[in-house]
This record gives structure tokens, C-alpha cells and sequence, in this order.
């Protein structure tokens, strides 16, 4: 039984392109999920924009069908603004570096490499 580098050679060359090929598939994954994601997003930012829109516009007319979901979002408005009144005074970085880094897919801040909500990079 004797050894064959050239089979055993051309095996390892075999599997190193399997994990390449591995490798870019996931990576283009990665990317279409951030691109999915970020459409998510503003899909979201739509939808909100209309029901604040519709909120506003029949403030005093709303529909049955949505009034509980209506007063839900109204009472939620309410104690956001209790527990940001209630916020202990914090002072704010002097340097805009020191506040971090606005994620170009969902606009959250962060200082760290990737944003904390969605996982796109953060860029420089």
C-alpha cells in the first residue's frame, strides 16, 4: 500500500474549495438579511409614519375596530414621558466621538464595531 501525495493533495484542494465556497455563500447570506432587514425597518417606519398620520388626523373620530390600540399606544406615550421625567440628570459627551457611531441601516447608536439592534457594521 503505498502513499499518494498527489491523491491526498488533490483531496485537500477539494475540501479548501468546498469551504470557500461555503464561506462566500454565507457571507452574501449575511448581506441579504442585512438588506432584508433593513427594509424591515423601514417598512416599520412607514407604517408608523401612517398611524401617527391617522391618529392625528381623526383624533376625535377613531374607529372602533382600532380604539383600544389607539388609547394602548396613547397610555404607553404617557408612561414613557413619567419615566423620562423621573431620569436622573446625566451630562452629555463633549466630543461627538465619545457618543458614538449612528448605524447606516437602523440609526441606532453604539459605539462598538457592530449595531447592538440589527448586527450591520458600524463603519469608521
Amino acid at each position: 500500500m503505498a502513499f499518494n501525495f498527489d491523491e491526498l493533495t488533490r483531496k485537500a484542494k477539494d475540501v479548501a474549495n468546498k469551504a470557500a465556497d461555503r464561506t462566500k455563500d454565507a457571507a452574501e447570506l449575511v448581506k441579504l438579511n442585512m438588506a432584508i432587514a433593513g427594509e424591515q425597518k423601514e417598512i416599520d417606519k412607514n407604517f408608523r409614519a401612517i398611524g401617527e398620520w391617522f391618529v392625528s388626523e381623526y383624533e376625535g373620530e377613531i374607529p372602533d375596530a382600532v380604539r383600544e390600540a389607539v388609547e394602548a399606544v396613547n397610555a404607553s406615550k404617557a408612561r414613557i414621558a413619567e419615566l423620562e421625567a423621573s431620569k436622573p440628570a446625566r451630562e452629555e459627551p463633549c466630543d461627538a466621538e465619545e457618543a458614538g457611531k449612528k448605524c447606516p441601516i437602523c440609526g441606532a447608536e453604539s459605539d462598538s464595531r457592530f449595531c447592538p439592534q440589527c448586527g450591520a457594521p458600524m463603519g469608521e
